[in-house]
């Protein structure tokens, strides 16, 4: 017995479980690839797995519509690996440990990967069912979408012959999404120059820990704190309060998630520590005040380390690193005045690592406007330039223009009035999707984005409504049923 089985959906949580039993984080997608190969061989159907690992597997339509144009289904098969601190797990080969609670589907200490397990389910039930109404599908799994878009870049769709796509990639039911935000990522490399510690200090290690995270375009409105920037805060407090010296700081696994973690290592005389442990309480307080409402469990941590420090950074180097990670833009930059609500641009320091060589803080830039997005990069570029540091620019991916005249948009709305007696919400997402590449590689691509009700995803609070996830089914289903033509 499954411990999801039993909850409708025909059998969509079937193989969302079968997903979760296998390691699929970013850049370890090849077992979860196979499987999705191994599942179309198993039924005779077309498929084709490129060099990236992308799969693309072709169906018939059914009885009725197999002349109908053929309809692209498309999710991304990687999963942002984040856990809490204390939990014993290894992406690259452990199951997720999932579990219900209170109507919602959660792992334990984890990341779920809803996003964007969900559409990979999805589409392995469409699949599988041979009873279902459709035209002729052609689903695509895509790799590396958290961390760039690799697969979606790398696609290549010569064997593509639909010219309407759903993409399944939504966090929202009754949304339907018609465009989205492009993106890049800028990693910046500032030169580690360190020298001897001196004798007879003492070498602490500060925590940032209790931050909410979260996605760093579908979250960033919410204005939750970020544990690298608050590093960058809490260091230069406490430097203008006390001499100590940096030997490290490190925060955060990906560039779009919300960095919930943060830890430096500080060296300073012992005698210190009574009064620095009193002051780091004080920042703590100030931290909470301000982010009453959204992080309110903001919690700032120093414990004496065991291993000895030989070496810590020149004086230079620690300014360099406390005044980069204060002046690097983090958060909301500008709104859209199009769309109320909808976040134009912004920009997420989602990791920030000590290297032998390097501090190295890497950089998710969104904006639905291309001439903001290269504000925000040149001044990330200003920043490194002024410290000297070195700058490396990659993954940019399109923004998603609106369609008003879309048609699959029609479709999809006038399908969800007619089975749940309201309109459904029309929106645009400031988080990156695969569509803006895809509207590249083909022309007159027309498409919409759709999902079930997930909240929390990039952080290990992460969870998936199993009602939404049901109705959802039922409304592809019959948005299915009515592409005839």
């Amino acid at each position: 017995m499954g411990k999801l089985d039993g909850l409708g959906g025909d059998k969509v949580f079937y193989y969302f479980e079968e997903i979760c039993k296998i390691p699929h984080g970013s850049e370890n997608e090849t077992a979860l690839s196979d499987y999705i190969v191994a599942f179309a061989k198993e039924r005779g159907l077309y498929f084709r797995q490129d060099k990236s690992r992308n799969v693309l597997i072709k169906k018939s339509g059914s009885k009725g519509y197999e002349e109908v144009p053929p309809v692209i289904l498309q999710g991304h098969i990687d999963m942002v690996c984040e856990k809490n601190a204390g939990t014993e797990m290894d992406f690259l080969k452990d199951p997720l440990d999932i579990y219900i609670e209170d109507g919602f589907i959660h792992a334990r200490g984890t990341t779920l990967g809803g996003d964007d397990g969900i559409a990979v389910a999805y589409m392995l039930a469409l699949l599988d069912d041979n009873t279902l109404e459709h035209p002729p599908i052609e689903a695509l799994f895509t790799v590396e979408e958290e961390i760039g878009m690799g697969g979606a870049r790398a696609f290549e769709p010569f064997d593509v012959e639909g010219k309407r796509l759903l993409n399944m990639d939504t966090e929202e039911e009754g949304v339907l999404l018609s465009g989205c935000a492009g993106g890049r990522r800028v990693r910046v490399y500032l030169p580690a120059e360190r020298m001897d510690n001196p004798v007879g200090k003492a070498a602490y290690q500060i925590s940032i820990r209790g931050l909410k995270g979260g996605h760093s375009g579908s979250d960033i409105h919410l204005q939750r704190a970020s544990a690298n920037r608050l590093m960058g805060r809490v260091l230069c407090m406490l430097q203008e309060k006390e001499t100590f010296s940096l030997a490290s700081v490190d925060g955060g696994n990906m560039d779009n998630a919300i960095c919930r973690e943060a830890e430096a290592v500080v060296v300073f005389d012992k005698e210190k520590e009574d009064g620095i442990r009193e002051y780091l309480m004080k920042i703590e307080n100030i931290l909470k005040e301000e982010y009453n409402s959204c992080e309110p469990s903001i919690t700032i941590s120093i414990e004496l380390l065991r291993e000895a420090v030989f070496q810590v950074f020149t004086e230079d180097t620690k300014n360099k690193v406390i005044y980069t990670l204060l002046l690097l833009p983090y958060g909301v930059q500008t709104m859209s005045m199009e769309m109320e609500g909808l976040v134009e641009s912004s920009n997420n320091i989602g990791i920030v690592k000590t290297t032998a060589e390097y501090i190295y803080f890497d950089n998710a830039v969104r904006s639905s406007v291309e001439s903001r997005k290269e504000l925000i990069c040149q001044k990330i570029h200003a920043i490194a330039n002024l410290c000297g540091a070195r700058v490396e620019e990659v993954n940019d991916y399109p923004g998603w223009r609106f369609n008003p005249d879309s048609e699959m948009l029609r479709l999809f709305a006038k399908t969800y009035q007619e089975m749940y007696g309201r309109e459904a919400e029309i929106a645009a997402i400031h988080a990156g999707l695969e569509c803006g590449l895809f509207s590249e590689k083909i022309p007159n691509l027309d498409m919409v984005s759709i999902g079930p009700e997930m909240h929390d995803v990039h952080t290990p609070d992460e969870r998936l409504s199993v009602a939404s996830t049901i109705r959802v089914w039922e409304y592809l289903k019959e948005v299915l049923k009515k592409m005839d033509h």
